[in-house]
């Protein structure tokens, strides 16, 4: 019998950093990640836009965005900072020097993934604030996934994640 994903979901505090998001879409399509994984919350940085400048949003989330949490800050090393304050380990979703596969991370447990500018990734100064890099193996030409979607498969591997790595 098919478990809930709630009932099968470990005890993680999962957060997502949006790092200078261009579109809106992406946005919204995130805030319904953040509702379908139980996400403690999101935050934005930058230029990327918040509940409240683009209808998009709002269309996109088909209500998420009044269902999760967010918050939006205008520096990305403000964003960081306070989130390392919080007790988050930042952990960019990147192709970088050193980055673990997605499935064989350790997810600790009060985790910020952190998701790039979708044509420029995760920012050089960003990425010095971040404790670990996981990426996702591409098999085919593109060499990446689109950004919400990436955020999707590696925050629902962390969600299913026991403590000991096994799934």
């Amino acid at each position: 019998m098919f478990k809930e994903f709630a009932d099968q979901r470990n005890s993680i505090q999962l957060a997502i950093m949006m790092q200078d998001w261009d579109d809106p879409y992406n946005v919204g399509g995130m805030f319904r990640v953040a509702d379908a994984c139980g996400l403690h919350e999101l935050v934005m940085t930058g230029k990327t836009p918040a509940v409240g400048d683009s209808p998009a949003i709002a269309v996109t989330s088909m209500g998420a965005h009044r269902k999760v949490p967010w918050r939006h800050f205008a520096r990305h090393d403000s964003a960081c900072d306070k989130l390392i304050e919080e007790g988050y380990t930042l952990v960019a979703v990147e192709v970088a020097e050193g980055a673990q596969h997605y499935m064989e991370f350790e997810y600790p447990e009060k985790c910020c993934l952190v998701l790039g500018n979708e044509g420029a990734g995760v920012y050089g100064t960003v990425m010095k604030k971040c404790e670990a890099a996981v990426f996702i193996p591409m098999a085919g030409k593109g060499r990446s996934l689109n950004v919400h979607v990436a955020g999707a498969v590696v925050a629902f591997e962390a969600m299913l994640r026991t403590g000991n790595g096994e799934q």
